[in-house]
């Protein structure tokens, strides 16, 4: 009887990237282990024993492997009172180390999300920095972490001082990054796209590490995000910031062509004065000029759209070729019935392409043939390209989230304009958006607000820590406990005010589920035991393996994500007599959280045909024939039967 207890780790990419070698390349091992020598063998030049070649190393960057290969037992604990909209809601907002949560979700979220971006600390020397040294002694820790304020205060929320007259100031950032950006990686779909806020603190590290992750060809670009004015004495004022930005897979990427939302502002306003106007066009356009030359400073790049016709808003371009040698053909003019005036330089189209222009109504004559044609650009066929350069006051952005949540709650949080941005160009609806230095929330209110904007069901998953709010912090004075507070509550009231604004009924969803990272539910999946006296005083792992306050919500959702599905999955409660069961993803899995189970439940479980059940172990008590019976039964059935 094969081995069918569940063991209760996360995803351990690098086990399956080792088993899939073994299975390709088998000579390269020697007892288990990847012999180079033989390796080299295998593969002839690719392979660079040289111990001089180029590349990063720092201080602890052999221990960010061990880092990334340690897998976890921890689970995420459904928190549905500081939830919105629950079981309807397909976002998330996850509260916990963001290291362990990327762990929890590699089994569930492995390859599925389209787009991340994060704003992490920036190693001024002013900010904190995560400490994932988890097996130091307590007095150790805090010791070489700094964890304690000025005034001596413990800090007891995972961060660490990282000022710039520490030893390994850039090492201890970058063992903070490395693990992450790996992790990240992994749950990228092969056509995702990264984005990273940094500045010049770490910008070259950032890229150095990014190089490595996720492989220089796959180097994107970096936007310059320019600022208020730095009025600070230096010798040179630093007015920008940038986004470091790379692909899973550069080849899977096309090109970038997004919306533009300025020119949606203006066919808005159009829309209005056709409603209004009905069919005069001329009073449509003139009073659509003057609202544009009202608005010219909001409207870069679009406002010269200002022309109307039947078909709607378009500007006049240039017929003419770029160079001398175009094309030359006979034009006739519609109203005098002669040849039209040809361009110096010829026409850009060729005759046939122009035919069908005139036949759509998208060239424009002059008053007589003595004026040259022009082509109507169409307002609908606007588009946006993304650029290096971008002008972003952040006042604007501390404006909306001090209109939201109080004034100098948080400072400096990212901007919605960039963030919506960058969704327009890389996502589309459907797809996943992750941010796992969530800070304030900008991603996820940007994700709802596209939505709002161009229709779809685009998702996020934020990932704050609980990082404690200062005492003497107007965020803290507002009630604001910690920064994951902020966030959620940044959340609510913008998910409020876009449905109040867009006028959008209750199917919409602005609405988030919220997770904590816990200790496992099961005691036997926990990291409580340290040592052998330990074990010894917890032999009721194996008699009551279920931790005392856990509910059945709690356990299903840490096997929901431990079976490798979404947080997002349907979940059915099916009653049989005086038991239940869990009905997941539409059928396919079963799982029994009953203390005690019978053959009718059993039986109603194998006529659901699932390709997997999950039972805990105490639930047959001393009923061993049931059990045996049931995994034959399963086995006969060809359903995998788990139990814990």
């Amino acid at each position: 009887m094969k081995n069918n207890t569940m063991n209760g780790k996360s995803l351990n990419a690098q086990e399956e990237l080792l088993a899939m070698i073994r299975e390709k390349f088998p000579e390269i091992f020697t007892e288990g282990k990847i012999d180079c020598d033989r390796l080299k063998q295998t593969l002839g030049d690719e392979v660079e024993m040289n111990i001089e070649q180029y590349g990063m190393n720092w201080a602890g960057k052999s221990n960010c492997f061990r880092v990334i290969q340690e897998p976890t037992t921890s689970t995420l604990k459904p928190i549905r009172e500081e939830s919105v909209n629950f079981d309807a809601t397909e976002n998330l907002f996850i509260e916990g180390d963001n290291l362990d949560v990327l762990k929890v979700l590699q089994k569930s979220y492995y390859g599925k999300v389209k787009m991340i971006y994060i704003d992490p600390p920036y190693n001024t020397g002013n900010d904190f920095i995560y400490n994932d040294n988890f097996k130091q002694k307590k007095s150790d820790y805090e010791e070489d972490a700094g964890i304690v304020d000025d005034e001596g205060n413990y800090r007891n929320d995972g961060l660490m001082k990282n000022s710039k007259d520490r030893g390994h100031y850039h090492s201890d950032w970058l063992n903070m990054m490395y693990p992450r950006l790996f992790l990240a990686r992994n749950l990228m779909k092969d056509d995702g796209v990264i984005f990273v806020s940094i500045d010049d603190n770490e910008v070259h590290n950032l890229r150095m590490i990014m190089n490595e992750i996720f492989g220089e060809e796959n180097f994107l670009g970096s936007l310059i995000i320019q600022t208020a004015t730095d009025n600070n004495p230096t010798q040179i004022n630093t007015e920008h910031e940038y986004i470091i930005c790379y692909a899973k897979d550069k080849i899977k990427q096309g090109f970038w062509i997004g919306k533009n939302n300025n020119a949606l502002k203006i066919q808005i306003k159009y829309d209005e004065l056709k409603q209004k106007y009905i069919n005069n066009l001329n009073l449509i356009q003139k009073e659509l000029r003057t609202w544009i030359k009202e608005h010219k400073n909001e409207l870069p790049k679009v406002s010269h759209y200002d022309n109307v016709d039947k078909r709607g808003v378009f500007h006049d371009g240039d017929i003419a070729n770029t160079k001398f040698g175009g094309y030359r053909y006979d034009v006739i003019h519609p109203e005098t019935g002669k040849v039209c005036k040809i361009p110096d330089k010829g026409f850009r189209f060729p005759k046939e392409t122009l035919d069908n222009m005139i036949k759509e109504d998208n060239i424009l004559f002059g008053v007589d043939h003595n004026v040259l044609i022009k082509p109507k650009k169409r307002l609908e066929n606007a588009r946006d390209a993304l650029k290096t350069m971008i002008y972003e006051d952040g006042r604007s952005s501390s404006k909306i989230v001090d209109n939201l949540i109080g004034r100098s709650v948080f400072n400096n949080p990212k901007s919605i304009n960039i963030l919506n941005r960058l969704c327009n160009f890389v996502v589309q609806d459907g797809d996943m958006i992750l941010d796992f230095f969530a800070g304030s929330a900008t991603t996820a209110h940007a994700v709802m607000a596209l939505n709002a904007e161009h229709g779809g069901n685009r998702k996020c998953i934020s990932v704050q820590l609980p990082e404690l709010c200062d005492e003497k912090s107007e965020a803290y004075k507002a009630g604001y406990k910690t920064i994951a507070d902020i966030a959620k509550e940044r959340i609510r009231r913008a998910g409020k005010k876009i449905k109040e604004e867009k006028q959008l009924d209750d199917t919409f969803d602005l609405g988030f589920k919220v997770f904590k990272l816990e200790e496992s539910n099961f005691k036997i999946w926990r990291n409580d035991v340290k040592d052998v006296e330990q074990l010894l005083r917890q032999m009721d792992f194996f008699v009551d393996n279920v931790k005392e306050d856990s509910t059945q919500e709690n356990i299903l959702y840490e096997l929901v994500l431990k079976s490798g599905l979404d947080l997002n999955v349907s979940v059915e409660k099916k009653d049989v007599g005086n038991t239940s069961y869990f009905s997941i993803n539409n059928g396919k899995l079963a799982i029994c959280l009953e203390n005690g189970v019978n053959k009718n439940l059993i039986d109603a479980i194998l006529a659901g045909k699932p390709e997997k059940f999950i039972c805990l172990d105490e639930a047959f008590g001393a009923l061993d024939q049931l059990k045996k019976n049931t995994f034959l039964q399963m086995a006969s059935a060809k359903i995998d039967f788990k139990v814990i």
